[in-house]
């Protein structure tokens, strides 16, 4: 099978447009479509439907798309190894993490990886969806629980536990819960407990509710919970890695907390060998070495 054709066809399905296929690849409308119609006679079928407002995929066609699709990963799995064999490290890193960790730990620490190689390109994924990364929906992982798929080296790089936080203007104003009883008298910031988060959260939240809570805000991740604390509305569920960033919050009630949650790094077997991996992997364990330095100082103090 041509593979050019191929590729000519995945731009198309890919944009949904002759026109805009052709801009990508620089090709006139005429010659794309000229393309896509030697394929459909090779293979027999009609891989879209004409339709006014675009092109839509047959059957047929999804069924190519989907080939067309892993043949690219795949090549650019190559490609990524190829330049991976360099000294060099540069190129483009696909990072996926929960939008909690990546906007809360992991982003305001990036500078520090930018200052020591300033060509990596890093794309940032924050989302609680389990990207496939043997499928290269991304490079490296860093999820709260330890990965599943098939195919990954995983390192298991601290635990975390959710608590009870808030600032001292709010607990000034407010008073400072003694037992878990004192919870009902003041507003309690979390997610919902039928939200995508980790199991120990949403049973922490739960625990909590049985106080009857009066006043609530819910948040659909760890970010705005933060935002909400921080500006005194209330006490929040909040993993314990925010204090290193955030100091001057207190633990409330702080013998009441969620069980263990792992944080795994995890990326495909075949990128083992990948620079950028190798210097992401490295920084991501200074700074968890880090962490656990100054937790243990604030526990201390």
């Amino acid at each position: 099978m041509d593979w050019d054709k191929l590729r000519i066809f995945h731009a198309v399905a890919d944009a949904g447009s002759l026109t805009h296929a052709g801009d990508t690849l620089n090709l006139s409308q005429s010659a794309v479509s000229r393309q896509i119609r030697g394929l459909e006679t090779s293979l027999g079928a009609t891989l879209f439907h004409r339709h006014a407002r675009g092109l839509i995929l047959t059957e047929q066609g999804e069924l190519l798309f989907d080939a067309t699709s892993a043949m690219i990963k795949r090549l650019d799995a190559a490609a990524a190894r190829i330049r991976d064999s360099e000294e060099e490290v540069f190129g483009e890193l696909r990072v996926t993490t929960t939008t909690g960790f990546g906007s809360l730990w992991l982003a305001p620490r990036l500078p520090k990886l930018y200052e020591k190689y300033p060509e990596l390109k890093i794309d940032l994924m924050l989302e609680e969806r389990v990207l496939d990364l043997p499928m290269r929906e991304a490079d490296v992982a860093i999820r709260m629980k330890e990965p599943s798929q098939a195919d990954l080296i995983r390192k298991r790089l601290m635990s975390v536990k959710m608590r009870l936080y808030a600032t001292p203007e709010y607990l000034a104003e407010h008073g400072t819960p003694e037992r878990l009883e004192d919870m009902g008298a003041h507003r309690l910031i979390c997610q919902k407990i039928a939200s995508t988060q980790v199991s120990a959260a949403a049973i922490l939240v739960r625990h909590l509710m049985t106080t009857d809570i009066r006043s609530l805000l819910t948040v659909n991740n760890y970010f705005g919970v933060l935002q909400g604390v921080i500006n005194h509305l209330g006490i929040g569920v909040l993993p314990d890695y925010v204090v290193q960033d955030f100091p001057k919050l207190v633990a409330v009630l702080p013998e009441i907390d969620s069980s263990d949650v792992p944080v795994f790094l995890a990326y495909p077997e075949e990128l083992r060998h990948s620079k950028r991996i190798e210097v992401f992997r490295n920084f991501v364990l200074e700074e968890i070495f880090e962490h656990r330095r100054r937790m243990q100082t604030v526990q201390k103090s």
